[in-house]
């Protein structure tokens, strides 16, 4: 139950943040931060949380896990990301990008021992990593402007309703029962800040504003489709 009520209220300020998103469209800047005062907030909260629960497990886990170890979660899962981009490079139609994620899939899966070994990276298949927010732009959705949701942490206004279909497009997703599930999440999650533990040091160290320098760095690296691509490079500087 209290599982239950947790999410349900960060399902209820995610959608609060997307309708705040969804009104800051029409007048702002697509790549701008008009919703900054909202958004230093929960930068604020995120990194309260970061810091009394996720860090300190990110550490503990960094510390007792052997790095062949480590390397192979974060191949395994890396592995189940690959079917989300292969049903969105279907959905963008680049068939020759879906081929290769279903066949980074199946080699892993099988030869790499469910995904535990890169060896798709190795026979040179290039990993893709689209999600639902590129599909989005290649359809021709602006991205929206910058927003940091709780828990979740950095996006766009697009983003947002490009979670939400990867969420249901995630193969962590159907594994039963829900406690099984629940830890692959929550493994996921430890594995992928243990891995950014190295940044986050480098940021406290050498950013004033933390919250600028990690917006700044999310929309010079946020993934652009071709079309963004396009007319960034033609708009006025």
């Amino acid at each position: 139950m209290i599982q239950t009520n947790f999410f349900r209220r960060v399902g209820v300020m995610i959608l609060s943040a997307a309708l705040m998103a969804l009104a800051g469209c029409a007048t702002t800047d697509e790549y701008g931060d008009p919703l900054e005062g909202f958004n230093r907030a929960m930068y604020d909260f995120n990194d309260a949380l970061d810091n009394a629960l996720v860090k300190p497990l990110a550490k503990g886990y960094k510390a007792v896990m052997p790095a062949p170890v480590d390397k192979g979660i974060s191949n395994f899962f890396g592995n189940l990301a690959d079917v989300g981009s292969a049903i969105n490079n279907l959905l963008q139609f680049k068939l020759q990008h879906a081929v290769s994620d279903v066949g980074r899939v199946l080699v892993n899966t099988t030869i790499g021992l469910l995904g535990f070994i890169d060896v798709a990276s190795n026979m040179n298949m290039e990993k893709r990593g689209e999600d639902f927010d590129q599909t989005l732009g290649t359809w021709g959705a602006g991205p929206g402007p910058y927003i940091v949701l709780p828990v979740l942490g950095p996006t766009s206004g697009r983003g947002i309703f490009g979670i939400v279909v990867d969420w249901y497009t995630d193969p962590v997703r159907l594994v039963t029962p829900n406690r099984a599930r629940n830890g692959l999440i929550a493994l996921r999650a430890i594995d992928k800040r243990a891995d950014l533990l190295g940044a986050s040091r480098v940021l406290e160290e050498a950013a004033l504003d933390p919250y600028s320098f990690t917006r700044d760095a999310y929309l010079q690296k946020r993934p652009l489709t071709a079309m963004e691509s396009e007319a960034k490079a033609v708009s006025p500087r």
